[in-house]
């Protein structure tokens, strides 16, 4: 916020897609001394915080925890499977998927990156094709952002992992739900997910520095024929000492202390609960959108996502001038649009620390601020997003 800015009572508003609002809870949990990550009362938090995780990535497999950005899990899930000069799909979902291709090329990996919109998930039935036509099984994994964050869709992970399984293909499934872990319904055992990428600063509620790595026995089995440089994101390192409630290098550890009490919001509230929450304001967010005559950038309703929604500007109309505007009188902050859609789109946060009076606020300050940039637009979504809510949030498009 500038110091010349006019309003800066009251609270900021953090409408970006991550980091989101990490509740008081979790400020007050990570606002504890530090103690001896060798002793006991430690391996006891370890020890619950890594059978939490379990729940939340509905998995019976391990899952690793890394100090990092979920740039850092991206990187963890391709060396610890692959080798130099390997083959790997990839799809042109967004900025985030873009960027882990280029992450994969500079590892010395071999992408076939299928071109897309941004405004469209993974295709089911293009993964299908491309691993049909791999007659030789050169292809060693198939890459997926769940939720591409810089464009609000949400790729159908089920139908993808059943396209693989129809072409009898055996690359290893790698899943990002960075965006999407705790906010839209996300299940690694039962999509045959092998690597699941996760972060901790958007549906976890938790400051950024921590990364996650759910991992099937297969791709376990892959990391031992793997030959890709590795050491810090060595897996086998980190589940041994996993195993006795530590780490093999120094953890973040009050980073942890949020992450336990994250686990306890999530599970006091109920996974079901917490991803039908998401839909209600999510669909709310849609409606408002569409009640103001603006176009949602996701153009299929099957995969609308649940985490944000991205929002294009009418033509001749800038959205970093808009977001602008929003930033210094209102005091919120939206999210930029990136990559191809930079000002193009600004994208509306409505996940995590997040209920139906906040969204109202949100919600509230765009429709003022379209106003006050001289954006084109009908009056009236906020009323449209609040007679949903207060209907109870039930009706189509909701998921």
């Amino acid at each position: 916020m500038s110091k010349n800015s006019p309003n800066t009572s009251g609270r900021h508003f953090l409408q970006i897609p991550g980091p989101t609002n990490v509740p008081d809870r979790i400020l007050r949990a990570i606002d504890r001394p530090t103690v001896d990550h060798r002793g006991p009362a430690f391996g006891e938090l370890v020890r619950e915080v890594l059978a939490g995780l379990k729940t939340v990535f509905k998995t019976e497999a391990p899952v690793v925890i890394y100090p990092a950005s979920g740039t850092g899990a991206w990187e963890a899930a391709l060396v610890n499977t692959l080798s130099p000069g390997d083959r790997v799909l990839m799809f042109e979902t967004g900025h985030f998927a873009t960027l882990w291709r280029r992450l994969a090329e500079r590892l010395g990996l071999t992408v076939d990156f299928v071109p897309g919109d941004w405004r469209h998930g993974v295709d089911p039935e293009a993964v299908e094709a491309k691993l049909a036509e791999d007659k030789g099984h050169e292809i060693r994994a198939v890459c997926a952002v769940h939720n591409e964050t810089s464009s609000g869709v949400t790729t159908r992970v089920g139908e993808v992992r059943a396209a693989i399984d129809r072409a009898r293909h055996p690359a290893l499934f790698f899943v990002d739900t960075i965006s999407s872990l705790a906010s839209i319904d996300y299940r690694h055992d039962e999509w045959g997910v092998d690597v699941t990428v996760a972060g901790s600063q958007k549906g976890l509620m938790l400051p950024p520095g921590l990364s996650f790595n759910a991992i099937s026995e297969k791709a376990r089995a892959a990391s031992r024929d793997a030959r890709l440089p590795r050491s810090y994101w060595d897996w086998e390192d980190m589940l041994e000492t996993n195993a006795t409630g530590y780490f093999p290098y120094t953890p973040a550890t009050n980073l942890l202390y949020g992450l336990q009490e994250a686990l306890h919001m999530l599970l006091d509230e109920g996974l079901a609960a917490v991803f039908a929450r998401h839909g209600r304001l999510a669909e709310a967010s849609r409606r408002a959108v569409r009640a103001w005559g603006l176009e949602i950038l996701c153009v299929d309703p099957r995969e609308y996502s649940n985490s944000l929604t991205a929002v294009l500007m009418p033509a001749g109309h800038d959205a970093d001038a808009f977001r602008k505007v929003v930033l210094e009188r209102y005091n919120m902050s939206l999210g930029n649009g990136l990559g191809k859609v930079a000002g193009k789109v600004f994208r509306i946060g409505h996940l995590g620390d997040f209920n139906e009076i906040m969204l109202a606020g949100t919600l509230a300050g765009i429709e003022m601020g379209l106003a006050a940039a001289g954006v084109p637009h009908s009056k009236g979504g906020v009323q449209v997003a609040i007679d949903y809510l207060a209907g109870g949030g039930a009706g189509a498009g909701e998921g």
